[in-house]
């Protein structure tokens, strides 16, 4: 029966849905990949049904579909981060004049930009993107929205070297001890950490890259951890829940798959294998093997060691994901996964850490367990074929505001996103009517009540840009809105 709900039981609820994990309510929601193509080992294949061979994939599970607007002024709005981006980076620039850049940028009318994080870059990648053999087929990004180059082959650089560097300095050294930024290339659907500097000129000539500026949402990648004291971590931020320890065994891809899919761990049967980009959610890139003695993630979390590719005890393994890394002439054949140790590469013999931990790569799915590792490309990465696993799944958004008459659609918001007013146009006018503004976690930054309306308008210049949450009662239904300022 509906009952009239006040105020301070509208904060309760905002709080609850928060930290129950709802998909409209999130501060760090994950963009889906746009992966919607099965593959096996080798081929495309038709959909897998649950229980067969390959179920589980990326392409299994749907999520956050990706969605944008382009505001007409050089500056893309992300519709389910709430960022907003640089659409065109102009020309390659060094980190120290990126910085300059964003503390100095007006584009748009704002003066907030700022260098992105690898998390906040890494959530414009889309991995319906391919590379064949070094000749771009589709770019790992939006290109609708957003100017990608790739590299100029007429002075000597590769298609791929187009890479878009983010703040994220790793927290250790690369190569041949390479002070390193983090970066994804958007060309061929890779995080890797890259040397700040030109090599071999000792850490002081430095490198130019592209950098894309953001602005908005200052909660967007970091995580909310909580020990649920039953082998699951759930994150409040994200919405997921994640398999505390991994069981310590490798497996290929296939049964990697096998294994999230038939997984009961805390009364839970709906596990999966992370996509790439939920598996890049957990990343903790204040940590790293060198810096903290640990793999870079929360010590919530408890990961297995393993055998370095020389053998050498110690490791931190690699961690499978479901999704396919289309590259090569054999698109299917290789699939991501994200090293929480070194990203191990051998040059001239000598094995180092060339991408850092937390990068992101791709291994052949499947192979001889006697014939890995192999070390493959300029950087001679390790292929290792058989990784681990930490299987994740979806908190269900059975309880929070979805169940309080949210079918009760009485009132529209426009625009959204909004600038610095937001209209609310009501079904009828009403009297009593409490309207509450809270931003991605939990807090009232707005709260105004109406004795008689039709329809109002909310001033909203003087709040960040970011994604809020509009929650209206109107005596008799509570019903609750994102909006993206």
């Amino acid at each position: 029966m509906k009952s009239f709900i006040h105020r301070t039981t509208i904060v309760l609820i905002s709080l609850i849905a928060t930290s129950r994990l709802m998909g409209q309510t999130l501060p760090y929601p994950i963009v889906d990949t746009k992966v919607h193509t099965f593959t096996n080992t080798s081929a495309v294949i038709s959909a897998p049904t649950s229980g067969s061979a390959f179920y589980g994939q990326d392409a299994t599970y749907q999520g956050n579909e990706p969605s944008y607007t382009d505001n007409g002024n050089m500056t893309i709005t992300d519709n389910i981060t709430g960022l907003t981006w640089q659409k065109n980076m102009g020309t390659k620039i060094t980190y120290s004049n990126a910085v300059l850049k964003a503390d100095t940028m007006t584009l748009g009318g704002y003066t907030d930009w700022r260098v992105p994080t690898i998390k906040e870059l890494f959530s414009l990648a889309l991995y319906n993107g391919r590379v064949q053999g070094l000749t771009v087929i589709k770019k790992f990004i939006d290109t609708i929205y957003f100017d990608q180059p790739i590299g100029d082959t007429s002075i000597g650089e590769r298609q791929i070297d187009a890479q878009t560097w983010s703040s994220t300095h790793y927290k250790g050294l690369t190569m041949n001890g390479d002070s390193t930024l983090f970066g994804m290339n958007f060309v061929d659907g890779r995080i890797k950490g890259y040397p700040k500097y030109q090599p071999g000129s000792g850490n002081t000539v430095p490198r130019s890259m592209y950098f894309r500026m953001v602005r908005g949402n200052t909660a967007y990648g970091n995580n909310n951890f909580t020990n649920n004291n039953d082998s699951t971590i759930s994150d409040a931020a994200t919405g997921l829940m994640w398999q505390q320890a991994d069981d310590g065994i490798t497996r290929d891809w296939q049964n990697a798959l096998s294994y999230a899919e038939n997984l009961t761990l805390a009364g839970y049967t709906d596990w999966r294998l992370p996509n790439i980009k939920e598996l890049n959610s957990i990343v903790d890139y204040d940590r790293s093997p060198s810096a903290t003695n640990s793999p870079a993630i929360d010590p919530l979390f408890s990961t297995s060691t393993i055998n370095d590719p020389d053998g050498n005890p110690g490791h931190f393994p690699y961690f499978w994901s479901s999704t396919t890394l289309q590259d090569g002439p054999n698109p299917t054949v290789g699939a991501a996964y994200i090293p929480f140790g070194k990203a191990y590469g051998k040059m001239n013999g000598v094995l180092l850490d060339t991408h850092g931990a937390g990068a992101m790569r791709s291994d052949p799915k499947t192979g001889l367990a006697a014939n890995y590792p192999q070390f493959f490309g300029p950087q001679g990465d390790a292929l290792i074929v058989f990784n681990n696993v930490r299987c994740v799944r979806t908190i269900s958004s059975s309880t929070g505001v979805n169940n309080i008459n949210n079918e009760n659609n009485f009132f529209r918001i426009y625009p959204n996103p909004a600038s610095d007013k937001l209209n609310i146009v009501f079904d009828k006018p009403y009297s009593n009517v409490n309207i509450e503004i809270q931003n991605g976690i939990g807090q009232t930054v707005k709260w105004l009540n109406l004795a008689n309306t039709a329809n109002t308008s909310v001033d909203l210049s003087q709040l960040e840009q970011g994604i809020y949450f509009v929650r209206i009662s109107n005596g008799s239904s509570l019903l609750v809105k994102k909006v993206i300022k």
